[in-house]
């Protein structure tokens, strides 16, 4: 029995985790996955939007502007890296400045500070290496960018150190009243409590209408990416739009906080909500409409592509807050684009309305503060040679391209709501996120996720579920093994 139980551990389920566990609550989280941070909140364009672009008097623009003033708090709490890199919208012709100046206001009445529309000089001066096509831009200085799944990661791991429950491979199959509770059936079981809080992403929907009758339906929008490689660091500062359509902001070309640049996404609505493949056409789009801002894109330093899935709600907007014909059953639905920038302002939303309905009390002892696994790659050599000192395995470089050592992979496993799949490490560390893409490292992350876990490498998965990484395992006379 739990006071809330939480459906969803992506960024908002998560952050809404964190903010319930500054209360004398007793909650639990139920995520289908085999790891936290599995669906949309993996993989975005890693955007702190700035609000010019939300419909005034929308949900989105509400909590997009209020989640952006709160992320400075969060992201230092959180020891989660943020960059103010500023955005920019660009108009390639002439015609498109009346957009510009449309979006600029449209961005003032949500509340939006430091917009301005610069010219060509200033835009090829902030960045040389734009399109030389470009006539003018909005410049908004409140744009920043951030890391997704460490963010995600980071709230689940602070939540779980202050008292919350989670459940990996619980996907929910039903939610229904009893009595005065709810029960909840899922993969790991049933549970009950006397709240429910639906953070169920691109199945919010699905759990939303099997307890209301203000139903909604989610359309999947698919968006398609691609990495090119940190060589590439410094190439552009801003994150990099076009004028937005209806489907979207358009494709844009932004740095991520680890050095990497990002091309895309492209915006396909599809019926399966969990198809993230990329296609021949999708990325063909995302080039050609890319090239409109980096001319001269290098394919031959696309390290990788990637795609990821937007829950386009059909109400056009956020459907945020307690159900009502379901009391104490609260909504995050349609939370796409720009959810990840408003996800500390419904979280904390969600959290104290629960609280507040259940009548509970702040916790005296609530922690703030969560430590990230300290990164090889960023330290001193002096910063180095203490970490070995301390911890030998930070000695051994495990992936080459990210200089990612065996002490942060274990680290990763072991730490709360830790690392159970090859990708569960990668998100926390980035082994096998560079240049050649677990080529290399592979195999010694297998060895010690099956170290930590006491597994065989036959029970490694990529991503849980059927994703094994190997199907036959080779023991030699001399006791060593091969995969």
């Amino acid at each position: 029995m739990f006071d809330v139980i939480i459906i969803g551990g992506g960024v908002i389920g998560c952050t809404t985790a964190r903010n319930l566990a500054r209360y004398d609550l007793n909650v639990a989280l139920l995520e289908k996955a085999s790891d936290i941070c599995e669906g949309q909140s993996k993989a975005n364009t890693a955007i702190v939007h700035g609000g010019y672009d939300a419909k005034p008097h929308t949900l989105k623009a509400k909590y997009n502007v209020t989640g952006n003033g709160m992320f400075d708090k969060v992201c230092s709490e959180l020891d989660v890296p943020l960059k103010w890199n500023t955005s920019l919208v660009a108009a390639f012709s002439e015609s498109g400045i009346p957009k510009l100046e449309e979006l600029k206001h449209q961005g003032e009445v949500n509340g939006v500070h430091g917009l301005s529309i610069i010219g060509r000089d200033e835009i090829i001066r902030r960045e040389p290496n734009i399109s030389r096509s470009v006539c003018a831009a909005l410049l908004v200085t409140n744009g920043g960018i951030v890391c997704p799944y460490e963010l995600t990661i980071a709230n689940a791991e602070n939540a779980a150190e202050n008292g919350v429950r989670f459940y990996r491979n619980a996907p929910v199959t039903k939610v229904e009243k009893d009595g005065g509770q709810w029960r909840v059936q899922s993969g790991a079981g049933t549970f009950t409590s006397r709240a429910v809080i639906n953070c169920a992403g691109l199945y919010s929907d699905v759990i939303n209408n099997m307890v209301s009758e203000n139903k909604f339906h989610i359309k999947p929008r698919r968006g398609e990416y691609y990495i090119i490689d940190k060589s590439y660091a410094g190439t552009f500062n801003a994150s990099i739009f076009q004028l937005p359509t209806k489907m979207g902001k358009g494709i844009l070309v932004t740095p991520t906080v680890d050095g990497t640049l990002l091309v895309g996404p492209t915006a396909e609505d599809i019926d399966d909500r969990d198809d993230t493949r990329t296609t021949s056409g999708g990325l063909a789009k995302a080039l050609k409409f890319g090239s409109a801002t980096w001319e001269h894109i290098p394919m031959r330093d696309v390290i990788t592509t990637f795609a990821g899935i937007r829950a386009h709600c059909d109400r056009d907007d956020f459907v945020i807050g307690e159900a009502q014909d379901a009391p104490l059953f609260f909504n995050a639905g349609g939370v796409e684009s720009p959810g990840l920038t408003s996800s500390p302002a419904i979280g904390e939303y969600l959290a104290d309305s629960a609280a507040e309905k259940l009548g509970a009390k702040a916790k005296k002892n609530f922690n703030p503060i969560r430590k990230s696994i300290p990164k090889f790659r960023e330290m001193t050599d002096r910063e180095r040679a203490q970490a070995i000192a301390s911890d030998q395995d930070y000695a051994k470089i495990v992936c080459r391209c990210e200089t990612v050592t065996e002490a942060e992979i274990r680290a990763s496993i072991r730490r709360p709501v830790g690392a159970r799949t090859i990708d569960g490490i990668k998100r926390r560390t980035r082994t096998g996120m560079g240049r050649c893409q677990a080529g290399f490292c592979t195999p010694a992350t297998i060895k010690i996720l099956c170290e930590e876990l006491g597994i065989s490498p036959l029970e490694v998965t990529k991503f849980g579920g059927k994703s094994k990484m190997l199907d036959r395992y080779l023991f030699d006379k001399g006791g060593g093994n091969h995969a």
